[in-house]
């Protein structure tokens, strides 16, 4: 069975594109065409998944339109503008700046942006893939098909509900009682009350589990599609979250088997191309499907003439950069201090960006190997494994700086160096919210001269102790009011 990510049958507009200006949930507008139709066998399923792909960075999908509502890396940005390493240049058109203030999660009304888009994103994408999975048990079709598309479905489920769970409630461990997020496993016409947090990581876990056993074999003709290494990889940083360490160097350990670790000219040429070996999981985004100015790279490159061009530079802080050792390519990928201009200030980020300046395709990453190799080094350092904690850094890190060497490391030190590892590597990937959250470290911002504050855009917020509640999304209030199974007594605090 072939698929494109590129093309959505235009009948399936009729059922997705819409939306729901009154309930997240609603199942069928009254002009659709009967999803018996729709889902008649596994070539329509196949389309109407490939167009859950395509909206993982599809613009203003709540209606919002935005420049700062592109789908899932614009919660990446959001959540790493939240950390302790990225700066914004200066004001600019404002875009992103209230999230890097730690004011824009606050507000749940619809008006007030972050909150609802995010609620909207993911609930539209598990309605979506829930349709999928209810019809395609008649859908005629090979078996194989079919087990390929329900543990891609199950997997995109599993993907949304992780992120959901983390961005509106605190990290699992010590909160596995406190209010979840609802949990929708079938379409739904009526909106459901808050599950716990345990109740969402065991449906993302039962998720996982069985799209693993599914996709096993399988072979994807695309990295835009989930595959058993994603699934692993997903596994791998649900457990990580959880503090199930076995299980997390475990899947780790497989999803990261065969992808091969980029060399210096790969991690310089931008982390813009789903063909680059060390990607496991992307959107392939053409030239005439980028969102423009409404796009990650908008707010990331100056050579677009985005937005990164005009005041919003997102650079890294003097206080990360000067921790990376000369001869490491990853100083490379930003401006040495003393080099800078106007528009390419000292510590600008130059890792991502488009492979061809004036043009605007460029492909959104959401899962590479090299995290994988961090998790596994940090779940077995946490289980005192010291010697294969360090094999597993020193492999990801010498791709790197081949001078690097962990040998003296171990306990305590060896973990901080795995954790520092993850800060650099991972730099503008979307990781660092959820990392502060589970670390339990609260915010840290460092000032002073190529730090956080003047003369660049001033956060307002330095520090902030370990769960503190602006680290977490307010419940949109349209949610609120059209799910008769939630009251203001449900919102967040």
């Amino acid at each position: 069975m072939k698929r494109s990510i590129k093309i959505v049958l235009p009948l399936l507009l009729v059922i997705f594109a819409a939306g729901c200006k009154k309930d997240y949930l609603e199942t069928q507008p009254s002009d659709a065409v009967s999803e018996e139709v729709i889902f008649s066998n596994t070539a329509a399923v196949a389309s109407a998944l490939d167009g859950v792909y395509k909206s993982l960075y599809a613009y203003g999908a709540n209606g919002t339109t935005g420049h700062d509502n592109f789908g899932q890396k614009a919660i990446d940005l959001a959540s790493d503008l939240m950390g302790n390493d990225m700066i914004v240049h200066q004001q600019g058109y404002g875009w992103f700046n209230r999230d890097y203030q730690y004011s824009e999660w606050l507000l749940p009304d619809a008006t007030n942006r972050r909150p609802d888009m995010t609620w909207f994103f993911y609930y539209d994408i598990i309605k979506q893939v829930n349709k999928i999975l209810v019809n395609l048990e008649t859908a005629s079709g090979p078996a194989a098909d079919k087990e390929s598309l329900k543990g891609e479905s199950l997997g995109i489920r599993a993907w949304a509900y992780y992120n959901l769970i983390n961005l509106f409630q605190q990290t699992y461990k010590g909160n596995e009682t406190k209010p979840g997020v609802p949990i929708y496993t079938v379409p739904a016409l009526d909106g459901k009350p808050r599950g716990t947090v345990q109740d969402v990581y065991t449906q993302i876990i039962a998720d996982l589990t069985q799209a693993e056993t599914l996709l096993t074999g399988k072979i994807m003709p695309t990295k835009a599609m989930m595959s058993v290494k994603t699934v692993q990889g997903l596994r791998a940083r649900t457990a990580l979250v959880m503090e199930d360490w076995a299980t997390a160097a475990t899947k780790a350990n497989q999803a990261r088997q065969g992808f091969a670790l980029m060399n210096a000219a790969q991690y310089q040429a931008g982390f813009s191309d789903i063909t680059n070996p060390e990607w496991m999981w992307g959107s392939d985004i053409s030239a005439d499907q980028a969102t423009i100015y409404a796009s990650f790279f908008s707010h990331m490159d100056i050579a677009t003439g985005g937005y990164a061009s005009l005041g919003t530079q997102k650079k890294i802080t003097k206080d990360l950069y000067d921790k990376i050792p000369a001869g490491d390519v990853r100083k490379t990928v930003f401006r040495a201090p003393g080099t800078g201009t106007s528009s390419n200030p000292d510590y600008n980020q130059v890792k991502h960006h488009v492979p061809t300046p004036g043009s605007w395709a460029a492909d959104y990453l959401y899962m590479r190997a090299s995290e994988m190799y961090l998790i596994e080094a940090e779940a077995l350092a946490r289980q005192g494994q010291d010697a294969p904690a360090r094999n597993v850094l020193e492999t990801m890190v010498k791709a790197r700086y081949p001078a690097y060497s962990a040998a003296t490391l171990s306990g305590a030190a060896l973990l901080n160096e795995i954790l520092l590892q993850r800060r650099i590597e991972l730099w503008g990937e979307g990781f660092s919210l959820i990392d502060i959250k589970r670390l339990k470290t609260g915010l840290n911002r460092p000032t002073g001269p190529g730090n956080h504050g003047a003369p660049n855009y001033d956060p307002v917020v330095y520090t902030l102790p370990d769960a503190d509640p602006k680290m977490i999304m307010k419940l949109p209030r349209r949610e609120l009011a059209n799910n008769p199974n939630m009251t203001e007594a449900d919102q967040n605090p």
